[in-house]
């Protein structure tokens, strides 16, 4: 099966990279660019009319003309069927990438990715997989806890309270970054049953992947900033 990614970047010599390492790959095809927001979001809607050219996978750089990044995000990701979004960040645009997590992208990477991560986590997003590099993600939320609501000592999402105890531990290793792998081993269990207890944390409190537990984890308190529960 073929992912078929879009690449939304104002700069054109950036795209072109993008291009040439997907175009290498037999199961990736580049089916559409565009140099802003609002480009995108109509490519998006054009090629969703028929799912045979639908865009599954888009990459998108923040800061751009006329719409940006994340408000481009935020609208693709209320469109019906939206396509997987990993927003393209640099270090000094953390806050950005933040922003794009809460406005529903699936993950974020750099710019200056090695090709084989990109590749990976393209995938990794397309399968519907974990969160991209979640400590990364777990990292760049510490850095920008204090901009989320104060925490008491006590979660407040009343949503929360649908999780057995068991599923609120995994909740807060999945918040620090573990991956099933490592949560099994730090619960002595199967890794199959952690993956259980992560589909069913997603169910009750309506989220669509690990990225959106991490977020609503340091959200409600359950996480607090330097990872821990």
């Amino acid at each position: 099966m073929t992912i078929r990614v879009m690449l939304v970047d104002d700069q054109v010599l950036l795209r072109t990279g993008f291009r040439m390492v997907l175009a290498a790959q037999p199961d990736m095809e580049v089916v559409a660019e565009a140099g802003d927001g609002v480009e995108a979001l109509q490519v998006v809607r054009s090629t969703a009319v028929d799912r045979s050219t639908a865009v599954d996978v888009v990459l998108m750089d923040v800061r751009m003309p006329k719409l940006d990044g994340v408000e481009a995000t935020r609208r693709i990701c209320s469109e019906p069927n939206p396509p997987k979004v990993l927003i393209l960040t640099t270090f000094d645009l953390d806050e950005y990438a933040f922003s794009g997590l809460k406005a529903g992208a699936s993950g974020f990477m750099l710019k200056d990715v090695p090709p084989g991560d990109l590749l990976a986590a393209i995938r990794a997003v397309h399968s519907g997989d974990a969160v991209v590099a979640p400590s990364t993600t777990r990292r760049l939320l510490d850095r920008f806890a204090p901009m989320l609501p104060s925490a008491g000592t006590e979660p407040r999402h009343k949503e929360l309270e649908r999780l057995t105890d068991r599923e609120r531990e995994v909740m807060v290793l999945v918040a620090q970054g573990l991956s099933n792998g490592e949560i099994a081993a730090r619960l002595v269990l199967s890794e199959a049953t952690v993956k259980t207890h992560v589909g069913r944390i997603l169910t009750k409190l309506g989220l669509r992947d690990r990225v959106q537990v991490v977020v609503l984890a340091y959200e409600t308190g359950l996480v607090r900033a330097g990872g821990h529960g």
